[in-house]
């Protein structure tokens, strides 16, 4: 019986991991991509998420468009809905091509980690509301050890994870290290890419991103009734438009700063991909640009 266990194709921001996953799909006829990317699930947040729909082509896809912009989706809910949608595929005979960058939905998925919902806590936040970042990164520092600086980048981050934190310290008996079974993956698939080109990748796509209009689609979203603050907490494209959009950053500035943003972002990806191998999780990396990236990529699989 041919296999339809899970695939990986994940990688830096700019990699072109979308068209790999496509190309992958396609090629296995029955591929369906299962996104990881934690951005891409919210509704008309579409260039700032970089969503490039039109490369799916006739591919289905899934947790892409799924929750209403201005929501605050987290790790409980992104795996609830990934294992839905996976068990839906694999029922239907189907092959689940998990494709995206967010490293902590990618590993906590491959890990079969199981989390408790944690209910919102009006005391805590009350108590934390009005302290500065750097007070609320040094609390949640003293709490746990900061893999990376995602539940920092704003204070609304911030408080969630201390939040997070908070209801772990009073609940032992939901400790998120205990794991479900992992789901069976054949392969763990990187999109390597050097760190000029990416660079470059990033600059031009910003670049063709702006010009797209993705002032105007921040300008929409606030339009539609969603409060600046809420579009912060998204970080990286949103946070930089948002205070270019309601005059608190110029435009030169808003870009020469969002675009040091991407670039430590993408760094951050690569140092939690290593991470990964270094906790066990084999990543055959393929170069962006190798003209036999399909044929070994489907060499991995089969092997």
């Amino acid at each position: 019986m041919e296999s339809n266990n899970l695939i990986v194709i994940t990688g830096p921001t700019a990699s072109g991991k979308t068209r790999r996953a496509v190309e992958l799909a396609l090629a296995l006829g029955n591929g369906e991509i299962v996104s990881a990317d934690s951005r891409q699930v919210y509704r008309g947040m579409d260039l700032g998420t970089g969503k490039d729909l039109e490369e799916y082509g006739r591919v289905p896809y899934h947790l892409i468009d799924t929750q209403p912009a201005g929501s605050k989706y987290n790790l409980y809910g992104y795996l609830t809905d990934a294992r839905a949608a996976i068990a839906d595929i694999r029922a239907r005979g189907k092959r689940p091509i998990l494709c995206g960058g967010t490293g902590l939905y990618v590993e906590s998925l491959l890990r079969g980690l199981v989390l408790p919902e944690v209910p919102e806590n009006p005391a805590l936040r009350a108590a934390l509301r009005g302290k500065s970042l750097d007070e609320l990164t040094e609390m949640l520092a003293s709490m746990k050890r900061l893999h990376n600086t995602t539940d920092v980048d704003t204070c609304a981050r911030a408080i969630r994870a201390i939040e997070i934190q908070t209801f772990y310290a009073d609940h032992p008996e939901a400790d998120p290290a205990v794991a479900s079974v992992p789901p069976e993956c054949d392969a763990i698939i990187g999109v390597a890419i050097d760190r000029d080109e990416r660079r470059r990748r990033i600059e031009q796509r910003l670049r063709a991103r702006l010009d797209a209009g993705m002032a105007d689609e921040v300008r929409r979203l606030l339009d539609s009734g969603i409060p600046a603050d809420d579009l912060i907490y998204y970080g990286l494209e949103y946070k930089y438009l948002t205070l270019y959009v309601t005059g608190q950053m110029s435009f030169d500035r808003m870009e020469s700063e969002l675009l040091i943003a991407i670039h430590q972002f993408a760094k951050r990806q690569m140092t939690w991909f290593r991470g990964m191998e270094r906790r066990g999780h084999h990543i055959d990396w393929i170069d962006h640009n190798d003209p036999s990236f399909l044929q070994k990529a489907l060499a991995l699989i089969e092997k």
